[in-house]
């Protein structure tokens, strides 16, 4: 059977910056999580984040070049925490691939789990298309990678390898 990555947000754990979660309401969850096919993953706390933690943003560049050790991932109050983002991103990658993941469903405007946006970076709430320092890794290391609002498709793709 396959696993499935998932942003620990997801599974109704208030872990998020402002001690929130993600609800997701689908038939297909339900399945997946019944199965045992969910892998919760928090990068942000597995990179030492608390809960609360202050909102962070990819300032003036991209998650690929974040990684490439060029941008920088920055809290409001301008403390760089790009390493921790980094070291995120690379347990989640870990993790994945010890639990033979196939694909991740992550959660959409993070600057870790965003695959589709992410915040600008100015904290003015604007967003800009691309993705976030963890799906960005996970995406490079050849893991597709589906936001929380797109379960259909990821279930596409879990059948088309046949799960």
């Amino acid at each position: 059977m396959h696993k499935i990555l998932v942003s620990g947000c997801l599974n109704g754990r208030p872990i998020r910056f402002n001690s929130t979660n993600v609800s997701v309401e689908s038939e297909i969850w339900d399945r997946w999580e019944s199965e045992g096919r969910l892998v919760p993953f928090c990068p942000e706390l597995a990179a030492g984040f608390p809960v609360p933690r202050a909102p962070a943003e990819i300032v003036g560049s991209t998650a690929a070049v974040v990684l490439h050790g060029r941008g920088r991932v920055k809290e409001d109050n301008g403390t760089d925490v790009t390493d921790m983002f980094v070291d995120g991103a690379r347990l989640a990658a870990q993790r994945a691939g010890a639990e033979g993941c196939v694909l991740a469903v992550l959660t959409d405007g993070s600057p870790s789990c965003g695959t589709t946006y992410t915040y600008d970076g100015t904290f003015t709430g604007g967003t800009v298309e691309g993705m976030g320092v963890t799906a960005q890794l996970l995406h490079d290391h050849g893991l597709p990678v589906f936001p929380e609002d797109r379960i259909d498709e990821a279930d596409h793709y879990l059948r088309s390898i046949g799960e």
